[in-house]
């Protein structure tokens, strides 16, 4: 990540994306949403293997753009930690302990949507 610079709405999903791997979650999957939705650019959908393996996700991602001077607008789910709703406006985390993603199956709700392969992660 670039020090100082504003991330635009792709390089943020994609550094959220680099931290979720970093911290081994699971299935990582990132959405383009744009022309499909107005509330936002990009979906980062992820599992944990357990509630404290989410938690550790979130927790990863919240400091690293931190540190970048990017605060989230609302965390969701973070007491239970079955599901985690980072929202970064152009850019939601959606972290979900195995079992409950199966359950929701949210990337269903946005088939249209272009998937941003993750060879790309690399490129940050």
């Amino acid at each position: 990540m670039k020090g100082g610079k504003t991330l635009e709405s792709r390089e943020k999903a994609l550094e959220v994306a680099r931290v979720a791997f970093d911290k081994k979650a699971k299935d990582i999957l990132i959405l383009d949403l744009k022309g499909l939705t107005i509330f936002a650019d990009y979906f980062v959908i992820c599992s944990g293997e357990s509630t404290t393996h989410v938690r550790a996700i979130a927790e990863g991602v919240e400091e690293r753009l931190n540190r970048a001077g990017i605060m989230p607008r609302g965390i969701e789910g973070l007491n239970y930690s079955h599901w985690v709703l980072m929202d970064y406006g152009d850019v939601i985390l959606h972290i979900f302990e195995e079992a409950t993603r199966g359950f929701y199956e949210l990337e269903k709700l946005w088939l249209d949507a272009k998937i941003i392969p993750l060879s790309e992660l690399g490129n940050g």
